[in-house]
């Protein structure tokens, strides 16, 4: 029997979950179906530029299991890219990480970190200095909030 998966920790879902190909009606597509765990993995690896054992310790797993994730994902992405498939992100077994809103003061507008990412310099829309934790029913949760897992919807039937 396969032992259960544990949750990876994400720090957040993707704003964007799917990629296709320009000029290309969706209909005709295959796709490539994307974890939200793979999507973290490449996010933490390529895109900030962490070391393994770094983004391992982000997403409460061990260092070779985020190489496993990172080349599967890395695999995907590749396959759609060269085969002009289009890239769905969803599933996995994840749990996303707790938030703190912080405000600024000169603006008035707030904004989500993920615990472990340290405090802001400054607020990311006016570049204030004059930014302090906000304490509102999302900030004041404890825990972390738990998305299930699926699998893709349609893959190719080449």
């Amino acid at each position: 029997m396969v032992r259960p998966h544990c949750p990876r920790i994400v720090s957040g879902l993707p704003a964007k979950r799917y990629f296709k190909p320009i000029g290309v009606p969706r209909r005709e597509l295959c796709e490539v179906v994307l974890s939200v765990d793979e999507y973290e993995a490449i996010r933490l690896a390529d895109g900030e530029g962490l070391y393994h054992e770094q983004a391992a310790a982000l997403m409460n797993i061990s260092r070779p299991t985020f190489g496993r994730i990172l080349q599967s994902a890395r695999r995907k992405i590749a396959e759609a890219l060269v085969n002009g498939k289009a890239i769905r992100i969803e599933g996995g077994v994840i749990e996303v990480a707790d938030m703190r809103r912080f405000q600024c003061d000169r603006c008035g507008r707030s904004w989500e970190v993920p615990h472990g990412g340290g405090r802001p310099e400054e607020c990311p829309y006016c570049h204030g200095l004059e930014i302090h934790r906000a304490h509102d029913l999302a900030s004041t949760t404890r825990g972390r909030r738990r998305c299930g897992h699926g699998g893709g919807r349609r893959r190719c039937r080449e």
